[in-house]
């Protein structure tokens, strides 16, 4: 095959690679790359042009990569990261001289608290940084930062994770959250009316701290009943407005609701949790996403000196 000139091949067309190697979707890759379809599609055309190959087939759900993109994957993901590290000055990341897009991960609660004063500072430095951030399971979430779909995760934890980089966030308790004028919970969370009203979890999938209440009611001979599991806490809030279903969520999330909720402490003991700011290990190495985990830490801990409501005592 004849040698081809590297003015064939642009940055442009190796984020594109590397999107549709990651998402295998060019719709999924589109919106990674916050380009259109169409734009994907061109881009994809003239990589098949330059490599001479398909790269990427068709299939029922989205592209399947041949053998010859799978034998440049690790090579297009070290160009890439070799020319961003090129870009940052002095290993000093500056978003006022980006156009980086920043992949995080984390739920409603965490966005609410997080995003909007980030996204202001962007705006106000005159950065052209773009954001992406999604709620994903907890339970594939450090494998997915492993893989680089994400830079940064905010993860609720009893425990703090082993499996990747970490930093605490926040520390929080547990309570009993219902509607304001719940007829059998509206003064105080007795273990009989706890365990009598239909509950509402967050269903991310396998729960930890679902299980470890369960274990804690078992013990004592007791069981709740679970009525309902839903994604994300606001969801659970407008539920809860509006039945007389009970949810144990943590006081901060309860907190940013309190026209609406009534909160009391757990009628058993129960350990707090951690919200813990989390990056793949080979970040550290990376300027702009140790800039991003400072940048939401910071946030985090500036947001931390807001009061919070006191339970009502059971």
């Amino acid at each position: 095959m004849a040698r081809r000139d590297i003015r064939s091949l642009d940055v442009g067309m190796l984020r594109t690679f590397d999107a549709l190697m990651r998402e295998r979707s060019v719709s999924r890759a589109a919106t990674r790359l916050f380009l259109s379809q169409p734009a994907v599609s061109a881009s994809l055309n003239r990589l098949r042009e330059t490599f001479d190959d398909p790269l990427f087939t068709r299939t029922a759900h989205g592209v399947q990569p041949t053998a010859r993109a799978t034998a440049l994957a690790g090579q297009v993901e070290r160009v890439l990261a070799d020319l961003s590290a090129m870009l940052e000055p002095d290993d000093r990341f500056q978003p006022e001289h980006s156009q980086r897009i920043f992949r995080i991960s984390g739920g409603d609660y965490a966005s609410h608290l997080l995003l909007p004063r980030l996204a202001n500072e962007l705006v106000a430095c005159g950065s052209r940084v773009r954001l992406y951030w999604e709620t994903s399971s907890f339970l594939t979430l450090t494998e997915r930062l492993r893989k680089g779909d994400f830079d940064v995760a905010v993860l609720p934890r009893l425990q703090p994770p082993s499996d990747c980089e970490s930093a605490l966030l926040y520390e929080d308790r547990y309570v009993v959250a219902v509607r304001r004028g719940h007829p059998t919970l509206g003064e105080a969370a007795s273990l009989d009316d706890f365990c009598a009203a239909p509950h509402v979890f967050l269903g991310y999938g396998s729960s930890a701290l679902d299980d470890l209440i369960d274990q804690v009611l078992a013990r004592q001979g007791r069981q709740r009943s679970m009525s309902v599991a839903m994604t994300s806490f606001g969801q659970i809030v407008d539920l809860l407005a509006q039945t007389d279903h009970v949810a144990v969520m943590p006081l901060r999330v309860a907190a940013r609701f309190d026209a609406l909720l009534a909160v009391h402490p757990l009628p058993f003991e129960l350990q707090g949790y951690r919200s813990v700011v989390c990056w793949n290990r080979r970040s550290n190495f990376d300027a702009g996403v140790l800039w991003l985990k400072d940048a939401l830490l910071r946030i985090g801990r500036e947001a931390d000196t807001v009061p919070m409501p006191v339970p009502t005592s059971a």
